[in-house]
């Protein structure tokens, strides 16, 4: 009897060992749910895939993703197809989420779910991957001042990026040249439009602010320049990955710069925390109720990449600006 007993015993326990070994030796699931268009869109779907494939280099975990045709029932019905796979997160790529995932966190409470480049979504399951957007709009006013002949300068974007012109571009443009005159312009329809009226009347930098594709923009701004056979011609600086853009060898040297949000690194750094058990909780909005993190320059994930001589030679000067650039929010 006694033997039956310690043999029993020995089986429990042998079994209680075995069951967390498997537990942590099955490989967990990442899900991610790619915009409209997908990879390929030399945009943000591009910089979440170079995130995955840097990740998937360095951890342990399998990846099941899908691509939304746009319509929000397609939407929902992916990320729902992605949270039966039982995946450690489920990531969303893109503000066209938002909508979706304030519908679905709720029917799914016991899943964690994750956005990029949004902070609309107030709730405790959905961690909101965000840029500190003014910073980098200092460092494009900082760069388009310097570069200017003209001495003026203009931010084209939307309404709602009041802040990004008046903490960010406006300042940052000031503080390389007092003397600058920077001007704003908020678009509903065609930039392309607003930017040529912008060049006419004299200003020869524009930061476009605006998401999808900057070709327009830059097509008006390579017309100008064409057409007025300027000596100091004008110029663009765009967001990467924000905005795509066709550049030829005989125009490239009309970008100035580009603002580059590093999607890739805060993914990656998202996916270290979840595989770790953790998560990235920090109060991105906390009126709203909007938890995850806001990345910047501190995190290596707001950069500028100069790509005029002229700016380049200043690299150093731009550099120092970038550390009044990290204080703001």
């Amino acid at each position: 009897m006694k033997k039956f007993m310690t043999s029993s015993v020995i089986a429990a326990l042998a079994f209680s060992a075995l069951v967390p070994l498997r537990a942590q030796a099955s490989t967990p699931v990442i899900c991610l749910a790619y915009d409209t268009g997908g990879p390929g869109d030399l945009s943000v779907n591009d910089a979440a895939q170079a995130g995955l494939k840097v990740a998937a280099k360095k951890m342990q975990f399998s990846l099941e993703t899908t691509v939304t045709s746009g319509d929000a029932k397609d939407r929902i019905d992916r990320l729902t197809a992605l949270v039966k796979k039982d995946c450690a997160i489920v990531i969303a790529v893109g503000t066209g989420y938002a909508a979706t995932l304030k519908e679905i966190s709720r029917t799914f409470p016991e899943t964690q779910f994750a956005i990029l480049n949004d902070a609309t979504v107030d709730a405790l399951n959905v961690t909101s991957i965000v840029f500190a957007d003014i910073q980098g709009a200092y460092l494009a006013g900082y760069a388009a001042a310097l570069a200017s002949k003209s001495g003026k300068v203009a931010m084209v974007g939307y309404a709602s990026q009041q802040e990004l012109f008046e903490k960010g571009f406006a300042p940052g443009a000031k503080a390389a040249k007092k003397s600058v005159v920077t001007t704003v312009k908020y678009i509903s329809s065609s930039a392309s439009v607003t930017t040529t009226s912008l060049l006419r009347s004299g200003h020869d930098v524009i930061y476009l602010t605006t998401t999808g594709s900057a070709t327009e923009v830059f097509s008006a701004i390579v017309s100008s320049n064409s057409a007025n056979g300027k000596k100091n011609p004008s110029g663009i600086i765009t967001i990467e990955p924000d905005q795509f853009l066709s550049v030829e060898a005989a125009t490239k040297k009309f970008v100035l710069a580009t603002v580059v949000k590093r999607v890739d690194l805060a993914l990656i750094d998202l996916l270290t925390k979840t595989l770790a058990g953790t998560s990235l909780y920090d109060e991105v909005d906390p009126a709203l109720g909007v938890y995850g993190h806001r990345y910047g320059i501190s995190d290596k994930s707001i950069e500028i990449t100069l790509r005029a001589p002229a700016l380049i030679s200043k690299t150093s000067v731009i550099n120092s600006a970038s550390i009044a650039a990290s204080k703001l929010n």
